[in-house]
């Protein structure tokens, strides 16, 4: 049975729909996270390391190979709540939101504040 230039029409529209369609797949796997799904998956990341949850992230920069958050973590509540322990951590992710690094910078009671 021969191709008619119907066939072949509907062959290449089927051809070029595919291909705009892998085009938009690996556009969208390049594409990087947006900021609110790097802070969630950093959270999470480091809630699931630590085993503190995250209260709250003070800080959020993009950096050149990808991101760092200083996120506070409650790490000891005590009665009354101004008196638990927080600390912070500055968290590094890489470009594509997943975590490569943590450190915990500074420990403090939630009722004190910074000297200026």
């Amino acid at each position: 049975m021969a191709n008619t230039p119907e066939d072949t029409q509907n062959t290449q529209k089927d051809t070029s729909a595919r291909a705009t369609s892998a085009r938009a797949q690996q556009q969208s796997q390049e594409q990087p996270p947006s900021p609110m799904k790097v802070l969630r998956g950093a959270c999470a990341q480091l809630a699931e390391l630590t085993g503190m949850e995250a209260e709250s992230v003070s800080s959020f920069e993009r950096t050149e190979d990808g991101w760092t958050l200083n996120v506070e973590v409650l790490e000891l509540a005590r009665v009354p709540d101004t008196m638990s322990l927080l600390a912070s951590y500055e968290v590094e992710l890489d470009a594509h939101g997943e975590l490569s690094g943590y450190r915990r910078v500074r420990r403090y009671e939630r009722g004190r504040s910074d000297r200026s």
